[in-house]
């Protein structure tokens, strides 16, 4: 899993910055929106419905799969999967992931739901579910009673089918590109796959999409993912156009090994490191009202971020996933405040929320 997240943060960096900012109508609420006597929006007020009582879902929203964005397979064994995957990430991740979709400009695939940095637009009809991403990227989930196609031409978004289940969406995709990921760490898929999908909004603000892989080719067991999602209100999509990515991706050189000779690994007592166990709060700065929450843990002596190794440069920098830099600040007390993502294009900021 260690070498399968190497750099994984830095590709993701390299697409979204220079990041942009939520402006639009920025003075034009939410229609519908509850509201508090102050005016903002009540996240926490019962979820609306349409007309013929379903659930509505429609409104703009920050999704986050936390660390399955980055490890997919969650506690999938490695026998349980087949063994050239470990080759194939080994290969990814010392060449900086060069070969994900997002790095080439192409649409997210089966991973859709994931990356909270790109707000997603549900448009929802009795007939068709629209969901609309900021990169132009868009789905269709038909209602209308149709079947998924039998033998579909492979896309980027798949063929996608909803039915309700109460108060729950089921929507069930096949169809998808063999070329997409299913993570930044690079775990492939077949054509394949089967994604299930369990849509439920608990209130206005708050949404939970449980998510079910299977592709029995390379998984022997489907891969369960929990996604978070938060109303984004009294905003509107801004447009995201992935451009100079495709152009300047082969200018992209170096391997993992070649990076890791740049820092020395030094020795921290474990007392320091225990300093930086907790919680942090990181906020992509394209939607930055969504919190994702990552963890910092310590095992054997040593810190794991999202279960990748942190390799100590000093007392307060460390090398993540083998090649990202992270910096720990203190406060005038000596308290841990937040951890910045050093990078050439800007600093990525995460507070620390929990822990001592």
């Amino acid at each position: 899993m260690t070498k399968m997240l190497s750099r994984a943060l830095v590709a993701v960096v390299l697409v979204v910055l220079p990041s942009h900012v939520h402006a639009q109508w920025l003075k034009h609420p939410t229609p519908n929106t509850p509201r508090t006597k102050a005016g903002a929006a009540n996240l926490s007020a019962p979820a609306p419905r349409t007309a013929d009582g379903k659930p509505d879902f429609s409104g703009v929203w920050g999704t986050d799969a936390g660390p399955s964005l980055f490890y997919i397979p969650g506690d999938l064994k490695p026998d349980e999967i087949k063994p050239f995957v470990r080759t194939l990430l080994q290969e990814r991740s010392e060449n900086f992931q060069r070969d994900d979709q997002q790095v080439k400009c192409l649409p997210e695939g089966p991973r859709f739901n994931h990356f909270v940095a790109l707000p997603k637009k549900i448009i929802q009809t009795p007939n068709v579910i629209v969901v609309l991403s900021e990169d132009l990227t868009y789905r269709q989930i038909f209602l209308d009673g149709r079947s998924l196609p039998k033998d579909p031409s492979p896309s980027f978004m798949g063929y996608s089918v909803g039915h309700w289940e109460g108060d729950t969406l089921v929507v069930e995709s096949t169809g998808f590109k063999d070329s997409t990921w299913l993570d930044f760490a690079g775990h492939p898929h077949t054509e394949n796959l089967r994604l299930t999908e369990r849509y439920r909004r608990i209130d206005v603000g708050h949404m939970e999409i449980q998510e079910t892989f299977q592709d029995k080719e390379i998984y022997s067991r489907p891969i369960s993912v929990k996604v978070n999602a938060t109303l984004v209100p009294d905003t509107e999509l801004l447009e995201y156009v992935c451009a100079e990515n495709e152009k300047d991706r082969d200018r992209l050189i170096g391997t993992v090994t070649e990076e890791k000779k740049t820092f020395t690994p030094v020795k921290v007592a474990p007392a320091v490191l225990a300093q930086y166990v907790g919680t942090y709060d990181f906020r992509w700065p394209e939607n930055p009202t969504i919190p994702s929450l990552w963890s910092v843990t310590m095992a054997d002596g040593q810190l794991q971020m999202v279960g990748a190794p942190m390799v100590p440069i000093s007392e307060t920098q460390f090398m993540w996933a083998d090649s990202n830099r992270i910096e720990f600040v203190k406060d005038a007390q000596g308290r841990v405040t937040h951890f910045k993502a050093v990078f050439v294009e800007g600093d990525l900021v995460a507070k620390k929320v929990s822990g001592k």
